[in-house]
């Protein structure tokens, strides 16, 4: 069992990032990447507006913290984590797959140690950061790894 996709939003519902994290993950198309984020970005705002309880940490009155954190299918689970900022990464997986939120907390802080800190790259706009995708696929190996060997 494994990781499947990344997929990076940005606070407007553009996405700004989308990679395949396994052999086992689908392959999909550049425009349906375009769709799927800006069609979960708009789901997201939806669930945030029409849930009746709010988060007990949301700061905003608005409710705009809160909205879709998972979702569970037959075949996939997606975990969504929103920064303060309005970025918002998610993962797909293989269902019964663990250390979903360490990756998504673990990816959110190389988002800040290697796209963030990268001269040429301009906030809200598509990640072409070499760093951060090297970065990001030692993660996910290594937490795969660290999966085989806990089944061993």
């Amino acid at each position: 069992m494994g990781f499947l996709h990344l997929f990076i939003v940005n606070k407007s519902g553009g996405l700004i990032l989308h990679r395949s994290l396994g052999p086992r993950a689908p392959s999909i198309g550049t425009n349906d990447w375009l769709r799927i984020g800006s069609t979960f970005h708009s789901l997201h705002a939806i669930a945030a507006e029409a849930s009746p309880v709010r988060l007990p940490k949301n700061k905003n009155p608005s409710g705009a913290d809160d909205g879709i954190q998972q979702i569970e299918g037959s075949g996939v689970t997606l975990k969504c984590l929103q920064t303060r900022t309005g970025i918002k990464f998610v993962l797909t997986a293989e269902p019964g797959t663990t250390d979903i939120d360490t990756a998504l907390r673990e990816i959110y802080v190389l988002y800040a140690d290697c796209a963030l800190k990268d001269p040429f790259y301009e906030l809200e706009m598509p990640i072409r950061c070499e760093l951060f995708t090297s970065a990001v696929d030692n993660l996910i190996e290594r937490l795969e790894q660290s999966k085989m060997s806990a089944v061993r």
